[in-house]
């Protein structure tokens, strides 16, 4: 190989990086300044297929009936047991769900979160890989061990409604749905991550939720 050539190749192989780290910044930029859904805000309805599960398609956003892209039924309605449905989550329980990119360093918080769920077994936990795809997401839960559903957004409908623009970002909901405080934008300290949702559970406490109704 001549040192032509090599160059060539190291030149190419640098233009692939540059690439993906475009592409990964446009789908974790909607906007400039994106912190998430607001606190006090409802949070928005999705139904996501389950990476481990066996359906095909996207993310189903809608918010009423033949919803054009965003889906022929509500979200909140399309459930089943190959299904991540954040309404069906938080219909009784306080939920803590993480929306990050498979192949970055962020899913490191997916083991975080499975961590701590034998201390909190009335919170449900959840996450959602952007643009993931099953094959690669499925590895990711079995090496890490995962529990909690992990659903599927292949084409980055979630990017705008959740405000999306870092990687991990973690949002914290009340039962019924309405997201309790700002959400995490990078990955915290486990002790962190705690105290976060102590605090979600003493607020949810604070508003008539009684831990084992769910």
């Amino acid at each position: 190989m001549t040192a032509g050539t090599r160059y060539a190749r190291y030149i190419a192989a640098f233009a692939l990086i540059v690439l993906a780290g475009i592409v990964i910044n446009r789908t974790l930029a909607p906007s400039a300044g994106a912190r998430g859904v607001a606190p006090g805000v409802q949070i928005p309805p999705f139904a996501a297929p389950l990476a481990l599960g066996g359906l095909q398609g996207d993310v189903n956003v809608a918010t009423h009936p033949n919803d054009g892209q965003a889906g022929t039924h509500p979200a909140c309605t399309v459930r089943g047991a190959q299904i991540l449905n954040i309404c069906e989550l938080y219909e009784r329980s306080p939920v803590v769900l993480a929306l990050f990119v498979d192949g970055s360093t962020c899913p490191a918080v997916l083991s975080d979160m499975q961590a701590l769920t034998s201390s909190f077994p009335n919170v449900r936990f959840a996450a959602v890989a952007i643009k993931g795809e099953a094959a690669g997401v499925g590895n990711l839960i079995r090496s890490r061990g995962l529990r909690f559903p992990v659903g599927l957004d292949r084409d980055g409908a979630l990017v705008p409604l959740y405000q999306l623009a870092t990687c991990p970002q973690i949002t914290f909901v009340y039962p019924g749905g309405v997201v309790q405080s700002e959400a995490l934008l990078s990955r915290p300290p486990h002790a962190q991550l705690r105290a976060r949702i102590e605090e979600l559970i003493a607020a949810s406490r604070a508003r008539g939720w009684k831990p084992g109704s769910a």
